[in-house]
């Protein structure tokens, strides 16, 4: 059985699917499509069931999308240089997808620029690949890069044509960075307009920004508005370790009705206990950014409060974390995962909020923790 739950303050539906085969993960991810696809709820959050367990609430958004609360991002496919990536782990990562859409996660993140050297774009490609391959009903945004050889309306025009050669269709094409963090203010307009332009053309159903600050938000909001094109989200990295958190672009995303998706929540597994004191990372570039932040007392004093509180509700850390980002953000997450097992992990972050004293203690310990570095590509 498959229930379709809403809350008590939004519109009362609720739709129940009979299954023969719902022991079966194929036939569980389906009938989870099909009543995913039957909500017609305007506003509020609703939540998924299957055999009375909580999988991921939906949020509605502009452009009458419903996306799941939990996200996938797929920077870690193509990646050589962070992630070690090799062809090989194909069959695992085709694992991952369908282990997420078999338990309600409904959208992947993508990015053209996604895949180190002659692998660039391999994200998309492995993404088109597996939804080809399979029949799963899932959204595909992806982020086009603002590279310097990009300057017209057109040039983003044709990497959103590039885009659907490798995935099939964009559902949501976003800009991935703001060229007005580096000084380009010109660049980004005309990159804006590319985007305005491949939704009325039809190549996408809605955009989407990425790091873009309160006072720039609002800048491109009021652009996509004066054109009828649905901003539907914007991508920050936003842990209980990033400065971004402490910008106030989570208020701004709720006042225009744009949705915080929370990108790096477990601060590249560092909060989720992935990495000790005294024991570097298996990679240069993590271990160069985690051996300071390991290393200081008010760290490890928060990394123990989320094991504490994990402990006490019967979750891991990385739950917890994850929890708190999507409860203090108010909107989704994007979450990668190296394998099935941790694809699980995450989605075990859904269906439950932390209590106010539980969100009140890590505010006060990550307050005391030293940031992470602001993405240089993130604007004011």
């Amino acid at each position: 059985w498959v229930y379709l739950e809403v809350p008590s303050d939004s519109p009362s539906v609720m739709a129940v699917w009979e299954d023969p085969w719902h022991r079966k993960e194929r036939a569980r991810g389906r009938v989870l499509r099909r009543a995913t696809k039957a909500l017609a709820v305007a506003g509020g959050v609703a939540m998924v069931s299957c055999n009375g367990e909580v999988l991921v609430p939906l949020l509605s958004t502009k452009g009458g999308f419903k996306l799941s609360q939990l996200g996938v991002g797929t920077w870690q496919w193509g990646n050589k240089l962070l992630w070690g990536y090799d062809t090989k782990q194909d069959a695992t990562l085709k694992d991952v997808f369908q282990t997420f859409t078999a338990n309600g996660a409904n959208w992947f993140d993508t990015g053209d620029s996604y895949g180190t050297g002659e692998l660039e774009g391999r994200a998309e490609e492995l993404l088109g690949q597996f939804v080809k391959e399979g029949s799963a009903d899932v959204l595909l945004a992806t982020k086009l890069a603002a590279y310097p050889w990009r300057l017209t309306p057109e040039s983003m025009v044709e990497a959103v044509r590039g885009s659907l050669g490798r995935m099939g269709r964009v559902d949501i094409a976003q800009m991935h960075w703001s060229p007005r963090s580096y000084g380009f203010g010109f660049q980004e307009d005309m990159l804006l307009d590319g985007l305005c332009r491949c939704y009325d053309a039809g190549l996408c159903r809605a955009v989407g920004l990425s790091n873009f600050g309160p006072k720039n938000l609002r800048r491109a909001a009021a652009i996509f508005d004066a054109r009828s094109v649905p901003l539907v989200l914007n991508q920050v990295q936003y842990s209980l370790l990033s400065v971004e958190r402490e910008s106030g672009v989570a208020e701004v995303c709720k006042e225009l009705g744009v949705r915080l998706v929370a990108y790096s929540p477990l601060c590249l597994g560092l909060l989720a206990g992935r990495y000790k004191e005294g024991a570097k990372p298996d990679n240069f570039l993590r271990s160069l950014l985690f051996t300071s932040l390991l290393s200081n007392k008010d760290t490890q004093n928060l990394l123990s409060l989320l094991q504490e509180i994990g402990a006490t509700r019967n979750k891991t850390m990385a739950q917890v974390a994850l929890n708190f980002a999507l409860t203090e953000g108010q909107g989704a997450a994007i979450v990668g995962a190296r394998n099935g097992r941790q694809a699980l992990e995450n989605l075990g972050a859904c269906g439950w909020s932390l209590e106010e004293g539980e969100l009140k203690a890590l505010k006060e310990a990550a307050k005391k923790a030293p940031k992470t570095q602001k993405n240089a590509f993130f604007s004011d």
